[in-house]
C-alpha cells in the first residue's frame, strides 16, 4: 500500500503556515475552515455519485488537505495535537473496534460487525443511549437513516405509517424509482406549503425520545 508522498503534503502545509509563507493560509483557524471542510465533503460525494474517478481523486485530495490543515493549526497551540496523533488515534480505533480481525471475537455477518462497532463505541464514549453521538447538524434524511440503523437493537414500536410505507416499497424495484418517489413527495409537500426538511427533522427528534424511553 502506497503512502510515501504523505509527508510531502505535511511539509507543504508547514511551509504555507510558517513565516514567509502564505498570508491567507496563516490566517486560517479551525472555525474559519469549517465551510471548506463541509464543501469538500459534499464535492467528494458528488464525484462518487458521478462515478468520476479523476474527480474523486481530486476531491478526496482537497478533503485530505482539510484534515492536515486542522492538524497543523492544532500543532501550533498549547497542548495541541499533530497529524501523527490523528493517524495514531484512528489506527488504534480501527484495531480496537475490529476484534474479529485483530482478536478472537467471532462474527457471522456485516450486520453483526456494525452492531458490535456501535456497542463498543457507546462503551468507549460512555454513552447512555444508542442515539447519542448522532450529529445534530446532519441533514434530516441522513440523520433519520443513522437513527434507524442505531436503534435496531432497541425493542421499540415501529413508526406510524410503516405498514403503508412497506406496501409502497413493495411496488418500487430500483433506487431510481425510490428517488423519483421521494422527489415527488417533496414536490407535493412544497405545494402544500410544508417544509420536508423541517418535518423530518422534528420526526427524528420525536423518534429519538421514543427510542430513549424504551432503552
Amino acid at each position: 500500500m502506497r503512502g510515501s508522498h504523505f509527508p510531502e503534503l505535511v511539509a507543504v502545509l508547514d511551509r504555507l503556515r510558517s513565516p514567509g509563507g502564505c498570508p491567507w493560509d496563516a490566517a486560517q483557524t479551525h472555525q474559519s475552515l469549517v465551510e471548506y471542510l463541509i464543501e469538500e465533503a459534499y464535492e467528494s460525494v458528488e464525484a462518487i455519485d458521478s462515478n468520476d474517478s479523476e474527480a474523486m481523486r481530486e476531491e478526496l485530495g482537497d478533503l485530505l488537505l482539510q484534515v492536515v490543515f486542522h492538524a497543523r493549526i492544532s500543532q501550533e497551540q498549547d497542548n495541541g495535537w499533530d497529524i501523527d496523533s490523528v493517524i495514531d488515534g484512528i489506527t488504534d480505533k480501527l484495531v480496537r473496534r475490529h476484534p474479529h480481525v485483530f482478536g478472537d471475537e467471532q462474527v457471522d455477518s456485516a450486520a453483526d460487525v456494525e452492531l458490535s462497532w456501535h456497542e463498543r463505541k457507546a462503551k468507549e464514549k460512555k454513552r447512555d443511549s444508542v442515539t447519542d453521538g448522532i450529529p445534530e447538524t446532519l441533514p434530516a434524511l441522513m440523520r433519520a437513516e443513522k437513527l434507524n440503523s442505531r436503534s435496531k437493537s432497541v425493542s421499540v414500536p415501529q413508526p406510524i405509517y410503516i405498514d403503508e410505507t412497506n406496501e409502497l416499497l413493495a411496488r418500487i424495484e430500483t433506487e431510481g424509482q425510490l428517488g423519483d418517489y421521494l422527489l415527488a413527495l417533496v414536490a407535493s409537500a412544497s405545494s402544500l406549503g410544508l417544509d420536508t426538511e423541517a418535518a423530518l427533522r422534528k420526526a427524528v427528534l420525536r423518534r429519538i425520545e421514543e427510542v430513549r424511553s424504551h432503552e
